[in-house]
């Protein structure tokens, strides 16, 4: 069994900074590329950022030298730093992941619940 759990959600004002952070647990054998993903209600799930399991990156043109992804390796976690939060940018974030589970080797995909952020003044 897999687990992803994001935390570091919650309210922040327009301008303001969180940190999101994703753990992965259980029969894991390596993890491959790591996602951030947000949904709002007005839109669809969309992919904020990436990163590989040698930490490459890549971002949402909307998020582009706003966020910062990086992840531990050893600790099987992955942060989303975000600056400069805008207005209206209230929105569950999830994580997810390819991954190879220890016990078959199979590849697999997982995803998290979610974490709410709210930008709100």
């Amino acid at each position: 069994q897999v687990q992803l759990v994001e935390s570091g959600g919650g309210w922040v004002q327009p301008g303001g900074s969180l940190r999101l952070s994703c753990a992965a647990s259980g029969d894991i054998y390596t993890i491959y590329t790591m996602n951030w993903y947000r949904q709002s209600p007005e839109k669809q799930r969309e992919l904020v950022a990436s990163i590989t399991s040698i930490g490459n990156t890549n971002y949402a043109d909307s998020v582009k030298g706003r966020f910062t992804i990086s992840r531990d390796n050893a600790k099987n976690t992955v942060y989303l730093q975000m600056n400069s939060l805008k207005r209206g940018g209230t929105a569950v974030y999830y994580c997810d992941a390819d991954l190879m589970r220890y016990s078959d080797s199979e590849i697999v995909h997982y995803w998290g619940k979610g974490t709410l952020v709210t930008v709100s003044s």
